[in-house]
């Protein structure tokens, strides 16, 4: 018996010891505790258990896919505690280890001692220590769903025998029980993915004064021997950090991507919304969107997809209304500039007073391979902001070392807590109408990075930037303007994501307001509509160009600057719903209407807008060339002519089964290097998805046209590798899982390689996104994964013969969904799976679905989850 059929049997024969209540529970609860009048507050029965015992039934319908069912709120959360760790026990394993800051601990240093500078860096953020915290002030609402997902989690881990888990965590000391507060902490890192976790890599660990050493210490004695050699390690340690602190360089990209459409009731087969969904989001790691659906008869019904750990999904729809995510243009962070005291490097000036910089000293464990761990530790500092940056790292000189020109840098976090975090999705999925659902905001809820776009059943579509964003004062952002207009370094750096602030001018203090220092709703980009609403993480001012949206705060974003080509193609085909382009059918089918299977099919037609736009004028141009030789960029010829006969005949688009879109990216990798130059149109803000546009026609079909030499270019890259100009896309792009060992392991791939379309949204200009990760681990993990290292200008093609792309990010949890008479009817899939246990039969069967562009319904209603329930996919579980 394999083993995820031995510990599913294990598990159904202990589960059916349980029989299912048939009494549910009902009512609504108005999101605050309820009394009696009595000293003791009345228990919320939608919330907990009446008898404090937790139980919930799990159904699983196709693709594994969890329906959880049961009476409170803490025992929803327990169940769906309890399916994610069958599914993805080890990812979740790991994502405390890093919370806890003991990756060090179990794993030793890891490649360039990051665990060190890892472990050290969250500490330092006050990932654990923040959150223990905290855990006290949370809701009872978030309360219940920790304490049950936790619950969950641990019945699963105490029944399982370590012997049994998957490969990457098999026999290993660190899959153990959990508390409450260590999942809470997974969220605080899972807040700052797009703040402070872009500092935990160095930025932070070498913050110290100006001749002063950022090198922590061991706490015991050793030998001088050992003594010199840890020495060394340790040198080398902060050379890591120092280094990792500097190759960041737009804090602005956390790598993820998505889009997103709302569609109202003008636009819409049934004239009421509908809802793209299609985050672009890794294949690996603690990013993967794991799909449940939570029921609490009368409280809550909600079914999406949410990030590994988060106890309710989060890409949600309900029985009235729907939504998706963006990662947003928006800043959540800034930095400060702090004025020193003379002479002192831990006191700053603020208003004329002195403020001190104030210290804290970490201890971590480092395994070094005996029976007793190494120990080190390292004194942190901070402002009243928060932890102190080592700024010159970060920008590589551009500015000074803490104490250089009496300065120094600290930063503060938007995202530092995370204690509304469940509140605002499990709001959220509540919600009944487009009133309930901005409440929500107009509450200070926040998405933390993201945009949502919405649509409902009763045809609005809806836009907001939804994340959390610094609420500065109008006189601070006239001074950010006006420094970005006179000082290129100051603008340099704001463009790359950096807003550098005064810290001695409370001026610039974060506005507290109703909302704690954020942006409140009224303040923020947000759009109704009853046509269609749309995001691609293009900046909020085009959300509909029908309607711009500007005036807002620069923290937002920019106003009128040029569109990523996924948005350009995005528009062009909402604008034009019954324009095919290269593909086989319109947008919106037959009736320039959408429903739910246009929209999966939006996805899976596989248009790019830099076909669209440079297909036709390419093949023109080898027309005229024909078999005549081509000027190479780096000087030499060569003949274009056999290339240009496969893109003679492409079908342009990126199906597994096209012949000749690989061809056509490693052109517009070379040529969108010289869009600047070679584009005749420029960029025109009133008309955002055209413009720039027009090659210029100077040399256009000789040896010296841009376009051509371009395409020479790529065809030296494809000759270099093996790569034959006929072959179809998934022949040569192809998803292929890896990893099976723990953490210091060597990687092995886990299945055959499975035929993968779509292309890259920024180099291909694809809608449906997909695309080449080189990290040797899974996203955000110690995990080793078979990694491709690639060739430049080629969207990632592996430098090695016979290889081609090998993807692991893009295209993930995505769906179409309309809204009915008989309510939400929705398409999609997890192009990953819901398992990263190689084991389970939940690890690829979805993945193959993707390939085979062959979509499922998303079960929703009581009938049909009855109907479509797997053989032996029903469980009850109890505590």
């Amino acid at each position: 018996m394999q083993t995820w059929e031995k510990r599913t049997a294990r598990m159904a024969r202990g589960a059916a010891l349980v029989l299912l209540s048939g009494a549910m529970l009902t009512g609504c609860f108005d999101g605050s505790s309820s009394s009696s009048g009595s000293s003791e507050p009345e228990l919320n029965t939608n919330l907990f258990p009446a008898d404090g015992k937790l139980k919930a039934t799990i159904r699983r319908t196709e693709g594994g896919v969890p329906h959880i069912k049961a009476d409170n709120l803490k025992s929803a959360a327990f169940g769906h505690g309890y399916a994610q760790a069958q599914d993805n026990v080890c990812l979740l394993a790991e994502a405390i280890v890093k919370a806890r800051s003991e990756r060090a601990k179990y794993f030793g240093p890891g490649p360039g001692k990051i665990n060190i500078i890892n472990d050290f860096s969250y500490k330092a953020q006050k990932i654990l220590s923040g959150a223990e915290e905290e855990y006290p002030q949370l809701s009872p609402e978030t309360e219940a769903m920790i304490e049950g997902f936790t619950a969950g989690y641990n019945k699963y881990v105490s029944e399982t025998a370590s012997a049994d888990l998957p490969l990457e965590c098999k026999g290993q000391p660190w899959v153990k029980e959990i508390t409450p507060v260590d999942l809470f902490a997974h969220y605080r890192i899972v807040g700052q993915y797009a703040s402070g976790a872009l500092f935990a890599t160095g930025a932070v660990f070498v913050a110290v004064p100006n001749g002063e050493s950022p090198q922590p210490t061991p706490v015991m004695n050793v030998s001088s021997n050992t003594d010199d050699a840890l020495n060394e390690e340790l040198k080398r340690v902060v050379a890591s950090a120092r280094a990792n602190a500097g190759a960041q360089t737009d804090y602005q990209d956390i790598g993820l991507g998505s889009n997103a459409w709302g569609i109202g009731g003008d636009m819409s087969e049934q004239g009421k919304g509908a809802l793209l969904a299609n985050p672009h989001f890794p294949y690996t790691g603690h990013r993967r969107l794991y799909q449940v659906q939570l029921t609490v008869p009368g409280y809550l019904n909600t079914n999406g997809a949410g990030l590994l750990g988060t106890a309710i999904p989060l890409i949600n729809f309900n029985e009235n209304l729907v939504w998706s995510h963006t990662v947003t243009t928006s800043r959540r962070f800034t930095l400060y500039e702090l004025t020193l005291k003379d002479g002192d490097n831990f006191t700053y000036i603020k208003d004329g007073k002195e403020k001190p910089i104030t210290s804290e000293t970490y201890q971590i464990e480092v395994n070094n391979g005996s029976p007793t761990p190494t120990v080190l530790e390292k004194t942190f500092y901070f402002s009243e902001y928060g932890p102190m940056l080592a700024a010159d790292a970060v920008t590589d000189g551009g500015l000074k070392a803490w104490g250089v020109n009496g300065k120094a840098y600290s930063y503060r976090d938007a995202n530092a807590s995370t204690k509304n975090l469940l509140d605002t999705w499990l709001n959220m999925s509540r919600a009944s109408n487009l009133e309930e659902f901005q409440a929500v905001f107009q509450n200070c809820g926040s998405t933390l990075w993201t945009n949502s776009t919405y649509a409902d059943d009763q045809g609005n579509a809806y836009y907001i930037d939804s994340s959390s964003v610094p609420n500065l004062s109008g006189a601070t952002l006239a001074v950010i303007d006006f420094k970005r207009a006179v000082n290129a370094d100051y603008n340099a750096l704001f463009e790359g994501g950096l807003t550098l602030l005064d810290g001695s001018k409370s001026r610039d203090d974060w506005v507290e307001g109703q909302c704690n220092g954020l942006v409140s709703f009224n303040q923020r980009p947000q759009l109704t509509r009853k046509d269609w609403v749309q995001n691609s993480n293009d900046s909020y001012w085009a959300t509909n160009p029908n309607q711009f949206l500007t005036g807002f705060s620069p923290m937002f974003g920019s106003e009128q600057t040029p569109l990523n080509p996924r948005t350009r193609i995005g528009i062009s085909m909402l604008q034009n719903p019954m324009e095919m382009g290269f593909a086989d059918r319109a947008p919106a089918g037959q009736d320039a209407k959408f429903g739910a299977i246009d929209l999966i099919e939006v996805i899976y037609n596989n248009r790019t807008w830099y076909t669209d736009m440079f297909l036709s004028e390419l093949r023109t141009r080898c027309t005229v060339i024909g078999s005549d030789p081509v000027n190479l960029s780096e000087g030499g010829t060569r003949g274009v002519d056999e290339a240009c006969d496969v893109l003679q005949s492409w079908d342009g688009v990126y199906n597994t089964d096209s012949i000749g879109a690989h061809v056509f990216r490693v052109f517009i990798a070379n040529y969108r290097d010289d869009f600047g130059a070679d584009l005749t149109v420029p960029f025109d803000a009133a008309n955002p998805v055209a413009t720039p546009s027009s090659p210029s026609q100077t040399d256009a079909g000789t040896a010296s046209d841009v376009m051509l030499v371009a395409l020479a270019d790529g065809l030296e890259a494809l000759d270099s590798v093996n790569i034959p100009y006929d072959a179809t896309l998934g022949d040569v792009q192809y998803y292929q899982p890896s990893g099976g060992v723990p953490p210091g392991g060597t990687p092995v791939e886990l299945s055959d390689p499975i035929a993968w379309h779509g292309g890259d949204g920024s180099v291909d200009g694809a809608f449906n996104a997909v695309g080449v990760v080189t990290s040797p681990v899974a996203e955000d993990t110690v995990f080793p994964r078979v990694a491709p290292t690639t060739l430049p200008n080629t969207a990632g093609l592996s430098d090695q013969a016979d290889i081609g792309w090998q993807m692991a990010r893009g295209t993930s949890w995505h769906f179409g969904l309309e809204f009915t008479d008989q309510g939400p009817v929705a398409y999609g899939l997890t192009s990953y799976s819901q398992s990263s246990d190689s084991d389970s039969p939940y690890f690829t069967d979805q993945s193959q679905r993707f390939s085979d562009e062959n979509y499922r319904q998303l079960w929703f209603t009581e009938a049909d989850i009855e109907a479509n329930i797997l053989v032996n996919g029903e469980v009850t579980i109890s505590q």
